[in-house]
Formats: structure tokens, sequence, C-alpha cells
């Protein structure tokens, strides 16, 4: 997916750290993220998987440390970003002319994530399942550089778990960069561990307990 990306696509942190609501999240994290790396970011719930994600997407202030990142992001994580009244396609058509991306992305990320037979469909009367497809459809079929995904194997089964897997591997291979925060750890080979339930953010590379 993407016509190739430029090998300058990377993310640098440096002795990262995150505060929320007075609670620090995390701290010390320190990783270089290049082209072509594929990153699992794992922990139980409240280790700040997704708040890492937003903060590399600019969404949420850093506490200390550095954070360089160069690449556009394409984010997706549990909310809608579509008018749920309209149809499938035109929901995903609209952030594709936003982005000024080819349609032709768009048919191979709803083929990848069998959602052409629901084209028509109007998002608020998808599944679960289905909007969670969709969201994923719109980052594949972007022209983004890095994508961010938290927790995308919620609430899929295991034909559209390896569409995922398969879609970072196609991403990988034009230089993009994937962070996927998750319970469930990938398919696909990893570069990096990110388990920030290990001293806040203590980093495995390839490989690292499960």
């Amino acid at each position: 997916m993407g016509q190739g990306q430029s090998n300058k696509t990377s993310i640098m942190m440096d002795n990262l750290a995150c505060m929320r609501s007075n609670r620090l999240i995390y701290q010390h994290i320190s990783l270089q993220i290049s082209a072509r790396d594929i990153v699992w970011v794992k922990g139980r719930n409240g280790s700040g998987k997704s708040t890492l994600l937003r903060q590399i997407a600019s969404l949420l202030p850093i506490l200390a440390g550095q954070l360089e990142v160069l690449g556009d992001i394409g984010l997706t994580d549990e909310k809608l970003t579509f008018d749920t009244n309209l149809p499938l396609e035109k929901a995903l058509r609209f952030w594709t002319d936003l982005d000024d991306n080819s349609l032709s992305k768009l048919d191979d990320a709803m083929q990848l994530f069998d959602l052409v037979m629901l084209s028509t469909i109007p998002i608020r009367l998808l599944s679960t399942g289905q909007r969670k497809r969709a969201n994923l459809a719109r980052i594949f079929a972007s022209e983004a550089a890095i994508y961010l995904l938290d927790e995308p194997y919620n609430g899929l089964d295991q034909d559209n778990i390896k569409a995922v897997d398969k879609a970072m591997g196609l991403h990988q291979k034009t230089g993009g960069i994937t962070i996927i925060a998750s319970h469930i750890k990938p398919a696909i080979k990893i570069d990096h561990i990110l388990d920030l339930d290990r001293e806040y953010g203590h980093k495995h590379k390839n490989g690292g307990p499960s």
C-alpha cells in the first residue's frame, strides 16, 4: 500500500515521559524507530499504551524528554471517525478525498478487510467489528508514512486479524513504520517491543516476553 515512503521516516524517543490527571503514566522511554520498523507496544490496562500513541501523534503534551517524528501519521483507535449516516464507501471516500489519496488504495483496503459487500450500508447499521474494519481500511488506504494502531485486533475474527498483519507487512515493504499497541502479540515479525510493564518502557530488540 503506497508508492514508497522516504527513508527519512523515523521516530526518536529519548527519555520520554507523560503525566495525565496528576499521575505519572510512564517515563524513561528511549527508542529509535527507523523506516520499515514494526513496533509492538504491550502492557496491562492503564500502563499507557494508548497514551503513548497519542503522544507520538502530538495529541498529548510531553512531560519530559524528547520526541522527534519525521513522517505523516495515521492513527486509529476505538473512536469512530465517520459520519454514521453515510454509506460505508462514501464515508471512506470522504477521507480519501480529504487527504488526496488514491482510490485504488481504498479499493485494495476494502477488499483486504472484506468490506466490498458492505459498501452501500450506512455506517450506523454496521456491527462493532465491521466498524473496526472500516477504521482500519481508512488508515491502510491512506498515504501516511506512520501507522499508529491502538488495539486493532479487538473485535476481529482470525481472517481479519491476519488481514491486519498482512497490511502491516505491505506497509513495511514500502518503507513505512507501524506501531501497534495490543494485548495480542502480532504474528508478523516485530523489530522492537516496548513493554510498558517493565521499568516504564524497557525495550527488547527482535523478541522478548509475550
